[in-house]
């Protein structure tokens, strides 16, 4: 049993040590000639004009939200319709609650004009 850890720990050290060595490498042999340009901030190599700092309205962060919330839900249908041969018809009926809370949320944002951009 002590075995099944070791190997697990000679994994855990290899993840971290690999990307320590790469970042040892690329720090010993990237050229270093720092100037007044690459210090700047890179801004699609224009320089800004006017203010940088830009509000944005609160509506985006809630479309990233409703995004990413049923994007887990993708995620979550993924494996249930793989397995769906086996599980029967009390998987189906969980799916359908499942879906029907994420759904009765997406109405409720929707009723509360939280999706409207304008």
């Amino acid at each position: 049993m002590l075995s099944d850890y070791a190997f697990l720990g000679l994994l855990l050290i290899a993840a971290i040590l690999f990307p320590l060595a790469a970042m040892f490498m690329a720090f010993l042999i990237r050229p270093k000639k720092p100037g007044p340009t690459k210090k700047s901030t890179y801004e699609c190599g224009l320089e800004t004009i006017g203010e940088t700092w830009v509000r944005f309205r609160v509506q985006y962060y809630i479309y990233a939200l409703v995004f990413v919330i049923f994007d887990i839900e993708t995620v979550f249908l993924y494996p249930w319709a793989v397995a769906y041969n086996q599980l029967g018809l009390f998987a189906l009926v969980e799916m359908f609650i499942f879906l029907g809370i994420l759904v009765g949320g997406l109405l409720y944002a929707w009723r509360k004009g939280v999706l409207e951009w304008f």
